[in-house]
């Protein structure tokens, strides 16, 4: 009986489901009456691999690297086909199958051939180790089981499942293989898989998901679940991208894309080749949303971005703008006389995620964060307008924009009290593209923003047109660069006025222009390896980087101990590995949560393990390696609360053994001497501010509160000095995160070393603490001479303090959050916080953490432009410089011709290392300009002359054989060039 009943269950919910599949066919059907239908059913699944994603991969394993030879003669006299017009014939065939079998609409199949640029369906919210345990429930394996741990633990080679380290879903197929229902391929379709994930995008809990993945287990084979698999975790990789797919399913797909990022309207729009997008189907069109035109990253000299600008004798302007710390967004307004006010709104982020919910539909939504506010902002001639800017936050009190992590929390805080003060929402415009119905992303960059003038009106703090500065050289870059680096904006953007918008492109009318980051740490470090991770890919089932860490200084030079400090992998080849692997073989122990070496190491998070290796090794015996980074960064992901940006295995250092490595003390005096060093050379912007604050005795006696007495902190631990030298003056009580009274605020200052007065003007570097806007507050704020700090700045100093004890002490610098009121600038720390607004100086927990939270993206995916994403990956052990695309990206290289026919094997290794260079991103050049970062020269009779003329510059570039460049793409990573010196 429970069997019937549960056979009669699962009718009742097929029937729901065919219901409501047939309302939403209704539905489509209404909104795209011209869409094509097929005449057949899908193609099955399995054909997708067998046809598609195998023979792609083959293919991609025949590709060569960026020169390519002359094609041989095949049979019968006829040129074997390139590795590109291999992948286009399977990709044709595959297309010209289903338009034979299937019919004219492939919209079911490109959601699983690239299933990133689907935006129709939701995110499924799984990523490896969800999969692995819902399969380890699916397959009935037991929890303990050499199987589930292979599962659960897909990096980590052992047993028989050494092959598969580093690849899920290879592993996945592994453990299915030993248990599958079926050995020949299932029977399901390409649209019931598609019905399947849709269903799997709208659960969240394990119970709900477990149904959905038995279902396919029961209908598919272990090589229909690998794919599966990869679909689901949208890493397919199988050597072509979607703008191979686009071009072969229609020479308008690419385009269409870019104007309404809809997969659904590529396909239903444009299944006909023969018919062709024309006029306004090719352009951005309202309540569609598209893919914005991009910033190019600086790579040049300001004088070669002027010239990027195409100034002209009768126009050499171009524009300079400010680079905003927000979310890009488009805004599309239409007239819609249906909707309270009239107006109906749409907001897009640059990933295409819809907004609306949160910034506002129309005039009057209660939900809005935005558009309640805009009933003045378009002039009453504006029917309709779409606009491109960046969505920021603004904190009211301190009229300052606030880092871009709180967007979130502060929209959602307007929604619920839009008239409160503290942070909210601001939208800052730099484009328009669409007027009274016209698409003017053609137009000149110039009569777009007379455009956007004219239909415009800024609402103070709630819509507001983003200046720019009119230049005409490039000596006018850069004080616009030093003033903005002073108020602690991210850089600017440089543009050329007579650019058109070009959608979904990153090219030379944007260039971004930010501070030098990027020049070398002065000093090489040697650090110890203690720990190692599992790579994916070729790296599989080996260590493919390596957790380094500082030596702590003890009298007992028996007494092994190291804080863990970066992570390496970059810049290390076969050989270097080979190398590692040999001399500590039979030395690396398996890391053990339950029961870490804290003999021996100290990870950062302290019961959290912060950057936990797979493996662990004795200090005593492992090697020292020697590393190169960009600068040293603040993280809370390491003890010390620092490490390094963009570290790079220089070499082996042999020589020394862990007890001669690098120690804490002397990594804290090497960090000294670099920053001293850094600080001459950077832009001096209002040295007074920067100077340390310090007491200076003045006529007037200070008044100072509770004598000389010696007063212990509320937290239990002896007095400290953390505040010593610092004065403050104390005026109101804490309301959190601890309550206190004013007196318990001024005692517990004193009791850490600071001063107490009575009065602001007994020395112009006093502290003001205050929690709200009294009248004497807003006293000190109206004369505008001193910040008013929160008491809470106070109480993560002391705490901080007491959660470190055994380390040195030091003062936590101004996050945005200390602020009631900024009067200087550069008081609040830049790089203080992450774009979420977490700290990277102290711990956060409770009530402060759930608002930090709050106020991340529900797409954690939307991480912004390529260079963020780069350096994120990097700090989990991914480097992206390392893909061929992007090995030299950012390297400009001069290539001494050499004077021989270019037959000859000079000649031929010359055009070889130019063409990787730039085929790996890099920029050529001919002429040894002063941006040259890298001088390739193949003759040494020339290396003297070279030498001679690089020697009086500032940065001088490297001087490097041709090996140095072929080594590094033959090793998929950049060598160090001292290698490969000439």
């Amino acid at each position: 009986m429970p069997d019937v009943t549960m056979q009669d269950a699962e009718a009742v919910e097929e029937e729901r489901i065919q219901y409501g599949e047939a309302e939403m066919q209704a539905d489509l059907d209404k909104k795209y009456p011209n869409r094509p239908h097929n005449s057949h059913k899908t193609l099955p699944f399995h054909e997708l691999f067998t046809t598609l994603f195998n023979p792609l991969n083959e293919n991609r394993k025949k590709a060569p690297g960026p020169v390519v030879a002359r094609r041989k003669q095949g049979p019968h006299g006829r040129a074997n086909q390139t590795p590109h017009e291999a992948k286009r014939s399977i990709i044709d065939r595959f297309i010209s199958r289903w338009r034979q079998q299937v019919g004219p609409d492939i919209y079911p199949a490109f959601r699983l051939i690239i299933p990133e640029k689907d935006r129709d369906r939701a995110m499924y919210g799984m990523k490896e180790k969800t999969i692995g345990k819902l399969l380890v429930r699916v397959l009935g394996i037991n929890k303990t089981s050499e199987d589930a741990h292979a599962l659960m633990n897909w990096r980590v080679p052992g047993g028989n499942a050494s092959k598969t380290a580093g690849d899920f879903a290879l592993r996945c197929y592994e453990v299915i293989s030993k248990r599958p229902i079926r050995t020949q391929v299932g029977s399901m379709t390409i649209a019931q898989v598609n019905e399947m994930l849709d269903r799997l995008s709208f659960v969240s809990k394990e119970d709900e998901q477990y149904p959905i993945f038995q279902h396919f287990y029961l209908a598919m084979n272990p090589e229909e679940m690998m794919w599966l698999i990869r679909i689901i975790l949208r890493q397919l990789k199988v050597g072509a991208t979607e703008r191979s797919f686009f071009d072969a399913w229609h020479p308008d797909a690419e385009i269409l894309f870019a104007v309404s990022s809809s997969l659904r309207r590529v396909c239903w729009e444009l299944y006909d080749p023969a018919l062709r997008l024309e006029g306004e189907h090719c352009d951005i069109a309202l309540m569609q949303c598209f893919q914005p035109q991009l910033a190019a990253f600086q790579i040049h000299s300001f004088e070669k971005i002027v010239e990027k600008m195409k100034p002209t004798p009768q126009e050499p302007d171009f524009w300079i703008e400010e680079k905003l710390d927000g979310e890009r967004m488009q805004l599309h307004m239409i007239t819609d006389p249906s909707v309270p006010g009239g107006k109906r709104f749409g907001f897009w982020s640059r990933k295409a995620k819809d907004y609306t919910y949160l910034y506002g539909s129309h005039f009057e939504d209660e939900n809005s964060a935005s558009t309640r506010h805009l009933k003045s902002a378009f002039e009453p001639g504006v029917r309709n307008i779409i606009l491109d800017g960046e969505m920021i936050t603004w904190d009211v009190e301190t009229d300052t924009i606030v880092p871009f992590g709180t967007l979130k929390t502060a929209a959602l805080a307007e929604q619920r009290n839009p008239y409160a003060g503290g942070q909210r929402p601001v939208y800052v415009v730099f484009d328009c593209l669409l007027l009274n119905d016209t698409p003017i992303a053609a137009y000149t960059l110039r009569d777009r923003r007379r455009a956007l003038a004219s239909a415009v009106n800024p609402v103070h703090r709630r819509l507001e047109i983003h200046p720019y500065t009119v230049a005409r050289s490039a000596g006018e870059i850069d004080p616009l660069l030093r003033k903005v680096v002073a108020e602690a904006s991210e850089g600017l953007v440089i543009k050329n006025p007579r650019s058109s918008y070009r959608l979904n492109e990153r090219n030379d009318d944007w260039i971004k222009v930010k501070p030098e980051y990027m020049t070398e740490f002065g000093e090489s470090l040697d650090l110890v390896i203690i720990g190692g991770y599992y790579g994916s890919g070729s790296r599989g089932g080996f260590h493919s980087s390596y957790l380094c860490g500082l030596r702590l200084d003890n009298p007992d030079k028996d007494t092994q101990f190291c804080y863990s400090f970066c992570k390496v992998g970059a810049g290390m080849s076969v050989a270097d590995y080979t190398e590692i692997r040999h001399r500590t073989d039979g030395k690396w122990q398996p890391w053990d949560p339950k029961r870490p070496p804290s003999t021996y190491i100290e990870l950062g998070g302290g019961q959290k393990q912060f950057e936990r290796p797979d493996e662990w090794i004795k200090p005593a015996d492992s090697l020292v390696v020697c590393i190169k980074a960009a600068s040293v960064i603040t993280t809370d992901q390491f003890p010390m609360g620092l490490t390094l940006r963009f570290p790079r295995f220089k070499r082996l250092r042999l020589d020394k053994d862990w007890s001669t490595a690098l120690s804490v003390i002397e990594f804290t005096k090497l960090q000294a001497s670099a920053e001293a060093e850094k600080k001459e050379k950077q832009f001096e912007v209002d040295n007074e501010r920067r100077q340390r604050r310090q007491v200076r005795s003045r006529k007037k006696p200070l008044v100072v509160v509770g004598g000389d007495e010696r007063v212990q902190t509320p937290y239990g631990a002896p007095a400290s000095k953390i505040f010593d030298g610092l004065t403050f003056f104390v005026l109101t009580d804490a309301a959190k995160p601890i309550k206190k009274t004013k007196a318990q605020l001024e005692a517990l200052i004193k009791s850490h070393g600071g001063t107490i007065v009575q009065t602001q003007n007994t020395t112009p570097d006093v502290i003001c603490i205050g929690e709200r806007k009294t009248v004497k507050v807003s006293s000190i704020i109206a004369a505008g001479k001193h910040n008013v700090v929160r008491p809470a700045w106070v109480e993560h100093c002391v705490a901080q303090h007491e959660a470190t004890t055994g380390l040195p002490s030091f003062l936590l610098p101004l996050e945005p959050r200390h602020m009631l009121h900024v009067a200087r600038d550069g008081d609040v720390i830049e790089g203080a916080v992450d774009e979420w607004g977490d700290s990277y100086y102290r711990d956060v927990e409770g009530a402060e953490l759930g608002e930090i939270i709050d106020g991340m993206p529900d797409d954690p995916g939307a991480m912004g432009d390529a260079e963020v994403v780069a350096e994120q990956l990097r700090e989990h052990g991914i480097d992206l410089y390392d893909a061929p695309g992007w090995l030299f990206r950012g390297y400009v290289v001069y290539f001494d011709r050499p004077e021989e026919d270019v037959l000859t094997p000079e000649g031929l290794a010359y055009l070889l290392t130019r063409n990787i260079v730039a085929f790996a991103g890099g920029r050529v050049e001919d002429e040894l300009g002063e941006d040259v970062t890298h001088v390739m020269c193949a003759k040494t009779t020339r290396v003297k002359e070279l030498r001679k003329q690089i020697s009086g510059r500032a940065r001088v570039p490297h001087i490097v054989s041709p090996a140095w460049i072929e080594e590094s793409w033959k090793e998929s990573t950049l060598l160090d060039e001292e290698r490969f010196g000439v």
